[in-house]
């Protein structure tokens, strides 16, 4: 199955230098809905403007973290099953396992390349 490269994606971190790196490997792999957010709250004040079908979110971000903004997006009924991917540094396994107990659909440790982007996308839009 094909990927759709048009669906609306919102991407949230804190760090305006991750966000433009996560922008710029999307952008190298056709995905060109690409929005952003500079922390939780105001990735939360997007989704629920708009229609995005996925999320890409660091996890260390302040005031909300990322792991925040995901708990709060599976407990809302509109945004609950919107597809979430989380980056992170740590490759520790109870912070993995923490993100996979809020119901994140897939896990991305940095660094990471297109590729692995892709093929996570993939792994969360395709099954």
């Amino acid at each position: 199955m094909a990927l759709d490269r048009e669906l609306p994606i919102l991407i949230v971190d804190d760090d305006k230098t991750r966000l433009r790196i996560v922008r710029n490997l999307l952008k190298q792999l056709d995905f060109d809905s690409v929005d952003e957010a500079i922390d939780g709250r105001t990735a939360l004040e997007r989704l629920k403007r708009g229609t995005y079908r996925l999320i890409i979110a660091h996890w260390n971000m302040r005031p909300m973290t990322g792991l925040e903004l995901l708990r709060t997006v599976r407990a809302d009924a509109a945004l609950g099953a919107t597809p979430f991917i989380m980056i992170n540094g740590a490759t520790r396994t109870e912070t993995v396992v923490t993100a996979k107990g809020a119901g994140v659909d897939n896990y991305i440790v940095q660094p990471f390349n297109a590729a692995t982007l892709e093929a996570k996308i993939a792994g969360v839009l395709t099954g």
